[in-house]
């Protein structure tokens, strides 16, 4: 891994609070101010009007204080140091590989990359779409393919979705066999099956050459190249399974399809699997982005986020997210996977690292890692060793012999720092990858052959390799071109480089331009002092299954989070190992589905659900093997307790859970939250609490106190890790004691509860590397830091509620006239006197130089805020300012003084292109278009394109770079 070591040096010690001073935006004046304006006398008095006093914590978190960014990043320094970062040939899935410089800094090291959101605007998200569609184009061009996605969380996850989708393609009734290859890397098998398991799907893992489809297969999984590492023919084996009418799914190294022939040539429906070595550290196991890619025919029942061509309002090209039909929080319990983002900051990591090195980089990569193996297999082979003699890319399976000590070979290992894989049969695996060299090879060999002396020759094997034939027969090999668009050739000097990267991060609206007050998103300060370890050596170069005292810095940051999170959230244990919040979702859930099975009641299969639930939860339930019921909501926003009740109690037989949001994502603290867990745990169910809002309850209350029995958490959003433009993230799921044992286990790795569930993600800790920005989240705020926090988020919230309501009615407020850490504003009457909808409303807002709230969520026709306890008041004001000057603009529209169908707000938002051309027909001035207010004047961003035709981009479908001539 070329990685740069941190200084030891940052800043002085500072005294108690300071981080916490930094990390909360209102000043103490500030917030006075703002409590004064609302009436209330301090923070303390705000929480105890907006949090019901029934759920109020008695004791404070038993926390230790917040420290100095100096003080924890010396703790993360020595847990860092306590990780053994050796040269690890363990393969399985797990690459190592050389992050470019230009990227570390220019992409996974820069704020304006990595605290972007989700591209639901997508005229101020124009550099991100792009960065996107490349890796898309990638994808397609290597696997050879139609069509792929924006990335998925991980590879065996990615293959379990490409199974749900063949099964909705070609499933249901007596066709419920899936077929698994034996040679499979066992977290996939594991995972495919923990995913079958819940929807009565039959996994048969066997033989791909023995097994014969009946009619009761619909689909098989193959991996290309094997777990042993070699590559199959498997043009007889999808010939049969097509003619059974089975999908067959091919599993493929991305590197390796350089060199070989791609899975869409073979005859694969569908290939899967993970971009990290192109340019992602190992981390431990993540987070690395997973590729979807398949036929143009099964483009609409693809999990995941496409991003797709579309023109703007000037007719000019522009990117946006296609076939928006697909996403969960429409579909609901009719989707068919529960994937709500990607790993977008890691697919853009892989698309670069294609645009850095080209198609003929990605060559002389491939090929250097497989001549390499070719001249580890000859000189093993020199040795006396029996090396598997079927066509390899770069893994190699050994079989020492009887004669051998396999111990003193372990030993051997050892001593040089050397992990390979150990077969319990006495075969030794060893995958090499894009950073070895003709030396590794010599160390290698040293083991195997006894000392030093038994690598002599090395450099002579490397030459002969090079020139040897390929063991790969030619029928193996890619005969088609690839990366042929030019955006992979044009920017192969570091100067252009660095300028195309710049030039797409200055198209996207991120948190280093203004708020992003998303609701339900949390969007707040990612500190620069929790971001800096994430690149360390330490944390980025462990192999996911390297032997667990080579890990003993990641087990004690895991434990150590892990005991954190419980203490905030009051739960008994924890698992890492879901990487996102939908992932969380199902693994709860999943854990439930366990509980009610071990006690002896498995026909428990309902799972209530508010209207007013995120979208992810009743696809997740129908994930897990549940039938979704929905529960009304009051109108005031709450769940209705009678309708509550009679569901439970209508259901009480089969009744597993209920699943809620806390707050609601209405933006209220429900004060019936108590009595709602009563009534489901009256009714036989547990309840599942959607812990997306946790933010608002740190250090204030705690979910297993007022009776939740599951919560997962979102990293990404309370607890500091950015959203990286749509990922990652990660979801950890913290359970009551008694559901304990069934916390997800690992075919590799140990780990989990007493009576485990079986994987969820390829990884056993789903994203370590990114945990220690969680880490030092805590640890820099302390008990009474995230307290505080808390306390600012429902007093900003507040603010903007109180400053926006005389313009925009507040939707829905709690007890006492407050909201939570969130609220929604209602222009719907607004588009009955004016014509102005709230997408008018949201473009507009792109003129003054902000996102928009999240719009049409949970409520259509209305905007959802979330201002963030980061954000500073004359941040809150100059978005308030800005809304409410869009409210006289409106008034313009109502009062006949601007027209009704070519106003300034239909017209938004206005381009620079725009603005400056030569002709301007519109009834309003370029001045009010483009510079609304002062600050405008003082700092414009740039909507990149005008406003995006929607429908055009999914009637015109196009996933892939435009044409050349239109790219240039």
């Amino acid at each position: 891994m070329t990685l740069h070591e941190p200084m030891m040096r940052y800043q002085a010690p500072d005294e108690d609070g300071e981080f916490t001073r930094r990390h909360i935006g209102p000043t103490d004046d500030d917030i006075a101010a703002m409590l004064n304006e609302m009436g209330y006398g301090s923070l303390e008095e705000l929480a105890d009007a907006a949090v019901p006093e029934s759920i109020r914590l008695s004791t404070p978190l038993q926390l230790e204080p917040g420290r100095s960014e100096h003080e924890v990043l010396g703790e993360l320094r020595a847990i860092a140091d306590r990780n053994e970062v050796r040269r690890s040939y363990i393969g399985m899935g797990f690459s190592d590989c050389v992050t470019p410089p230009p990227i570390l800094r220019n992409i996974l090291e820069s704020p304006g990359w990595y605290t972007a959101y989700t591209p639901y605007q997508p005229e101020i998200a124009q550099g991100r779409l792009e960065a996107l569609l490349n890796y898309q184009t990638m994808v397609c061009d290597l696997t050879g393919l139609d069509i792929a996605n924006a990335s998925l969380l991980d590879e065996a996850s990615a293959a379990a979705e490409a199974m749900a989708m063949a099964f909705a393609l070609k499933g249901g009734g007596e066709r419920r066999v899936f077929f698994v290859s034996q040679d499979c890397h066992p977290q996939n098998i594991a995972v495919v099956k923990t995913r079958a398991a819940a929807r009565g799907i039959e996994v048969v893992v066997g033989d791909h050459e023995a097994f014969e489809p009946g009619p009761e297969c619909f689909g098989a999984l193959l991996q290309y190249p094997t777990t042993d590492g070699v590559v199959n023919d498997y043009s007889e084996v999808v010939e049969r399974l097509h003619q059974a009418g089975a999908l067959v799914i091919a599993v493929a190294d991305i590197l390796s399809l350089v060199l070989l022939e791609p899975p869409g040539e073979w005859g694969a429906d569908v290939a899967v699997g993970s971009t990290g070595r192109f340019g992602v550290p190992l981390g431990y196991g993540g987070p690395h982005a997973a590729y979807f890619a398949t036929r143009d025919a099964y483009k609409r029942r693809m999990p995941g986020r496409i991003v797709g061509v579309s023109r703007d309002a000037a007719g000019n090209s522009a990117f946006r997210l296609s076939l928006q039909t697909r996403e969960q929080h429409i579909r609901r319990e009719k989707a068919t996977s529960n994937i709500c983002t990607a790993q977008v900051l890691l697919a853009v990591i892989a698309g670069m690292y294609a645009v850095y090195h080209g198609p003929e980089g990605l060559r002389r990569i491939a090929t250097r890692v497989h001549r390499l193996a070719m001249a580890l297999a000859k000189g093993l082979g020199n040795l006396g060793l029996e090396v598997d003699d079927r066509p390899f890319f770069d893994t190699l399976t050994v079989r020492v012999g009887q004669e051998v000590d396999i111990e003193a070979l372990k030993v051997a290992a050892d001593q040089r720092g050397l992990n390979f894989r150990w077969y319990d049969d006495g075969r030794v695996g060893i995958a090499l990858d894009e950073t070895c060299s003709a030396a590794d090879v010599a160390d290698i060999l040293a083991v195997f052959g006894g000392g030093d002396e038994a690598a002599a020759g090395v450099d002579q094997l490397v030459v002969d390799a090079f020139q040897a034939p390929d063991v790969l027969p030619e029928a193996l090999l890619r005969g088609t071109d690839f990366l042929t668009h030019p955006v992979f050739e044009l920017y192969h000097s570091e100067t252009e480089f660095m300028r195309y990267l710049k030039r797409l991060e200055s198209r996207d609206l991120s948190l280093t331009t203004s708020m992003i007050p998303l609701g339900s998103c949390t969007m707040k300060l990612n500190a620069a002092a929790e971001m800096l370890p994430i690149t360390w050596p330490g944390f980025s170069g462990l192999h996911p299954f390297a032997p667990a005292e080579q890990a003993q810095g990641y087990r004690q940051l895991i434990d150590e989070l892990g005991s954190w999170l419980c203490e905030i959230t009051g739960f008994s244990a924890v698992t890492f190992q879901p990487n996102a919040g939908s992932q969380g979702e199902y693994t709860g859930l999943l854990i439930i589905r366990r509980f009610q099975e071990r006690r002896g009641e498995a026909q428990r299969d309902v799972c209530l659900i508010p209207a007013s639930a995120h979208g992810t939860n009743p696809a997740s339930a129908v994930m897990a093997g549940f039938e979704v019921v929905v529960v009304d909501t009051d109108d005031d926003g709450n769940i209705d307790l009678e309708d509550l009740r009679r569901k439970a109690e209508a259901n009480s037989e089969r009744l597993a859970a209920l699943m809620i949001t806390y707050p609601s994502t209405h933006g209220i603290f429900e004060p019936g939250v108590r009595e709602v867990c009563r009534i489901v745990h009256d009714n036989g169910g547990q309840v599942y609490l959607d812990g997306a809002n946790m933010n608002a309850m740190v250090g204030l209350c705690k979910p297993a106190e007022f009776g939740a029995d599951v919560c997962h958490l979102n990293l990404h959003k309370t607890f500091g890790i950015p959203h990286g433009g749509g990922g990652p993230g990660i979801g950890p799921v913290c359970v009551a004691e008694h559901l304990s044992a069934y916390l997800p286990g690992h075919p590799v790795v140990e780990t989990g509860g007493s009576d485990p569930l079986g994987p969820v993600c390829a990884s056993p800790f789903g994203s370590p590397s990114i945990l220690p920005i969680s880490w030092a989240y805590i640890r820099l705020l302390g008990a009474e830091g995230l307290k505080r926090a808390s306390e600012v988020a429902i007093l900003n919230a507040n603010y903007c509620a109180h400053r926006l309501e005389v313009e925009y009615p507040v939707l829905y407020k709690g007890r006492s006239g407050t909201v939570a850490h969130e609220c929604i504003i209602d222009p719907r009457p607004l588009k009955a006197t004016s014509g102005v909808s709230e997408t008018d409303l949201a473009k507009r807002l792109m003129d003054y130089g902000f996102h928009a709230p999240t719009v049409s969520f949970p409520v259509p026709g209305t905007l959802m805020i979330e201002p963030t306890e980061s954000e500073s008041r004359a941040e809150l004001d100059r978005f308030c300012d800005a809304l409410i000057q869009i409210r006289q603009e409106i008034r313009e529209v109502e009062e006949g003084a601007a027209d009704a169908e070519v106003n300034v707000l239909k017209g938004a938002p206005h381009t620079a292109e725009a603005v400056c051309a030569d002709e301007w027909n519109r009834p309003y001035g370029r001045e009010v278009a483009a510079y609304p207010t002062s600050w405008t004047r003082r700092h414009k961003f740039w909507p990149a394109v005008g406003r995006i035709d929607e429908p055009y981009g999914d009637r015109h479908l196009m996933c892939k770079c435009p044409p050349p001539e239109d790219y240039l």
